[in-house]
């Protein structure tokens, strides 16, 4: 039985609160930007309370803007940032239970040590391979495509061993009752994995999706089109010199209006994610 003590709930409600402010104060600094003008914005102190032209600057937001850095209109940035999220993560995931089913359930020379050297990748960090990915992409014709952006990032080993130890706790029961039944390995994965799995697939779309939405440094080298900006690299190319150069309004809006998309998906996804990571019945 938990003992409560009023004192002890107070104190670890004014951490949690003391907690929340600090993180969400940036958060609102960047909101007040986005409804100021640029020249209100680089005046020493800025103002703390929002401005009278926030439907000003996002409409330049997403219809593009007439600064000196990135014009590509926001609209066409978050749907590639969404495409290559939604590419990154299904993939993964399609990817990494069919090789944890493959791993786990059918008897093939030398198995563990294909699972091992699909693990061993976990130690080598992405600079480490990105000149070699990048001229295999260069070769292949597929920079400044979705191909480009998100081939090179399907494959996962932490989503294939998560599936691997999940797999390795389904009750051989199961396996026989299916076999009995007459169902084929892919009709057991369909009917009987997948639905177990369904919490574990939850959690990890919300990481993937934050994941592939999140990347930079791919994108950065793959995309010189304007046009083929996802909305992380397009903030950067917004910022073009000096603060009197930038429309830091513009700027601030865009990465408002670029933070909805995963911010939903953890509100939204919330309640499967939480029960993906701690639930011991999935």
């Amino acid at each position: 039985m938990v003992e409560r003590r009023p004192a002890l709930t107070l104190l670890s409600h004014l951490i949690l609160v003391l907690g929340v402010l600090i993180v969400a104060f940036p958060l609102y600094i960047a909101f007040v930007a986005s409804t100021q003008t640029a020249a209100e914005i680089v005046q020493s102190p800025m103002s703390l309370t929002p401005g009278a032209h926030l439907v000003d600057n996002y409409s330049a937001a997403l219809f593009g803007s007439s600064g000196a850095g990135s014009k590509a209109p926001v609209g066409q940035m978050m749907w590639i940032s969404f495409v290559s999220a939604m590419v990154i993560a299904v993939g993964k995931i399609a990817i990494s239970l069919l090789s944890a089913f493959a791993i786990v359930y059918f008897r093939f020379p030398a198995r563990n040590f294909f699972f091992w050297a699909i693990f061993v990748t976990l130690m080598l960090p992405v600079e480490v391979r990105i000149g070699p990915t990048y001229q295999v992409v260069s070769d292949l014709k597929m920079l400044n495509t979705y191909a480009g952006l998100t081939v090179p990032l399907i494959a996962s080993a932490t989503a294939t061993f998560l599936f691997r130890q999940f797999f390795l706790t389904v009750p051989d029961e199961l396996v026989e009752a299916s076999r009995i039944d007459g169902a084929g390995p892919m009709k057991f994965f369909r009917d009987v994995l997948l639905p177990l799995s369904r919490t574990s697939i939850a959690a990890l779309f919300v990481i993937q999706f934050i994941y592939g939405w999140n990347q930079y440094l791919w994108p950065l080298l793959v995309t010189t089109d304007e046009q083929m900006y996802p909305v992380v690299i397009g903030i950067k190319r917004m910022i073009s010199g000096g603060d009197a150069a930038n429309d830091w309004n513009v700027i601030m809006a865009t990465a408002m209006l670029a933070m909805i998309p995963p911010a939903l998906v953890v509100v939204l996804m919330q309640r499967w994610f939480v029960k993906g990571l701690v639930d011991a019945e999935k």
